[in-house]
């Protein structure tokens, strides 16, 4: 019997043909020198180099040929894919440098410019007074509290002394959130002042209580000069054994020495509020014109229109159904509350003439008051 005939080969596969990994060589080239961006060149490596590239299919088809074929076809293969694999590693290198050059010129930053141009900015003029008031009645012994915005009507009005039927509770001066559903006593609301703390803090706290409260309000206010519907308040609270509305007088009239300076005249006036009783508004004297303005048509004053004095909030002694309500003895505790608008504070101690430079937001308004802490 004869031996086997090795060099007849039965099996000709097209991907092997030199012809076909020649042409497959070729075509993987000329994409990898026509890509122009590093993610291009990154598809190009998955179409000539990824598993499913001609040359890698080619290269599995070796198997299917005779053992006397396969060295010659693997080697024609491998060189075609060495060839497109240094190819690639080339053209990587070309497009990257390209790109350092690129990054280079475009993010180029010129040192000698002016650095200072960006302002720095400031914080808002109304946090500042903010924290400046609750700095001088902390020294005075005095805690500071804060509330939810979102308030229940029970605390923002009942516990308050104001009957259902008082017309702050309408529509047109307060921001309802939710009405009063089925088995809750009261609704929500936009709280309309920060007096609901005084409730709040005598509930949890009980009397003696020494306490101010700043923050947000709302209220239906059109927009304009010296309204705004959303403005800050700063709420004050003191419930003691003995306490009188001289005790009251007098913390005012040493917060006004300390927000304005010396020399400030405070006044109160009758007025009423439903949660103190007896009620006042406070004013400043003029601290423009000093009351000279008054009767003299040839000096009037901006500040004060010509009246000698400026309306700056409201206080009072609390209310003792207010005290009842909070589960306060009105027998053995009395107190005095006082309310005053942060916005018409700043406008008075610096001069502000319209309201609306505080909320627009313009950095030209907030930098002249600095960076005061």
């Amino acid at each position: 019997m004869s031996a086997p005939n090795k060099s007849y080969d039965p099996v000709e596969v097209e991907a092997v043909k030199p012809d076909e990994v020649a042409r497959h060589r070729a075509d993987a080239l000329a994409a990898i020198a026509s890509a122009t961006t590093l993610d291009e060149l990154h598809q190009v490596k998955i179409a000539v180099a990824g598993d499913r590239a001609p040359l890698a299919l080619a290269n599995r088809e070796i198997g299917a040929l005779p053992p006397a074929a396969r060295a010659e076809a693997g080697k024609r293969i491998g060189e075609a894919r060495n060839a497109v694999k240094q190819a690639l590693a080339q053209r990587q290198e070309q497009l990257e440098t390209e790109r350092d050059e690129r990054v280079l010129v475009e993010e180029a930053v010129d040192v000698t410019l002016p650095w200072d141009r960006a302002p720095r900015g400031a914080r808002h003029p109304l946090t500042t007074i903010q924290e400046r008031i609750a700095d001088i009645f902390v020294a005075m012994g005095y805690q500071v509290v804060d509330g939810p915005e979102i308030e229940a009507e029970w605390y923002n009005f009942d516990a308050l002394n104001f009957p259902p039927d008082h017309p702050v509770r309408d529509l047109q001066d307060t921001f309802f959130v939710a009405g009063k559903q089925e088995g809750q006593s009261s609704g929500l609301v936009l709280r309309t002042h920060t007096s609901p703390v005084q409730a709040r803090t005598l509930l949890a706290q009980g009397a003696p209580v020494y306490v101010v409260s700043p923050g947000r309000t709302y209220r239906t206010d059109e927009l304009d000069a010296t309204h705004t519907p959303v403005f800050s308040q700063i709420e004050g609270l003191a419930v003691d054994e003995g306490l009188t509305m001289g005790d009251l007088k007098g913390t005012l009239d040493h917060w006004a020495t300390a927000m304005f300076g010396d020399g400030v005249i405070t006044r109160l006036r009758p007025h009423f509020f439903p949660f103190t009783e007896p009620s006042a508004e406070v004013d400043l004297q003029c601290f423009v014109c000093k009351g000279a303005s008054v009767g003299d048509p040839d000096n009037p004053c901006r500040t004060c229109g010509s009246e000698g004095w400026i309306e700056w909030g409201g206080c009072g002694m609390v209310n003792p159904r207010v005290l009842i309500a909070c589960g306060v003895d009105p027998e053995r505790y009395s107190g005095f509350a006082f309310g005053m608008g942060l916005e018409r504070s700043l406008m008075f101690l610096n001069n502000v003439k319209d309201m609306r430079d505080m909320i627009e937001g313009d950095v030209r308004f907030t930098l002249p008051f600095g960076m005061e802490i």
